[in-house]
């Protein structure tokens, strides 16, 4: 079991979902239940994962659940262009949440790949890149 918190990649994810709940702030009030929502539930599935895997036995576990954080920042993603399009969110805001999903969807990768490179019985090391905050 892993502290979620000394993860690089969970912090990133944090800011960036509360980056995204600054951004909705100001959506039409219509969109409460459609896009406002899932804007922020996808962004809050990243870090949730993260942490959720943080708590599983193994790293196999914990690829899955950094598997499943990949999947909801691929997901936002798509909303984050959305709501650009439908003029909800400026160029400029939507390319720095952009920018900041991205840098989180490298981040995954790279971890998900250290973790599914590591030999059964073997645990990443947590002076891995994208392992503790302070390394």
């Amino acid at each position: 079991m892993r502290d979620f918190r000394e993860l690089k990649v969970w912090w990133k994810g944090h800011q960036l979902t509360l980056d995204v709940y600054a951004a909705t702030a100001g959506f039409p009030w219509e969109e409460t239940y459609g896009l406002t929502a899932q804007l922020r539930r996808s962004c809050a599935s990243i870090p949730a994962n993260i942490a959720e895997g943080c708590g599983r036995s193994g790293d196999a576990e914990l690829a899955r659940f950094m598997q499943i954080a990949m999947g909801s920042a691929s997901e936002l993603e798509y909303h984050l262009l959305l709501a650009r399009d439908l003029n909800f969110l400026h160029t400029q805001t939507h390319e720095t949440l952009s920018r900041q999903t991205i840098e989180v969807k490298r981040m995954l990768s790279k971890f998900i790949n250290k973790l599914r490179s590591v030999q059964p019985g073997r645990e990443v090391s947590d002076q891995s890149a994208y392992g503790k905050l302070t390394s």
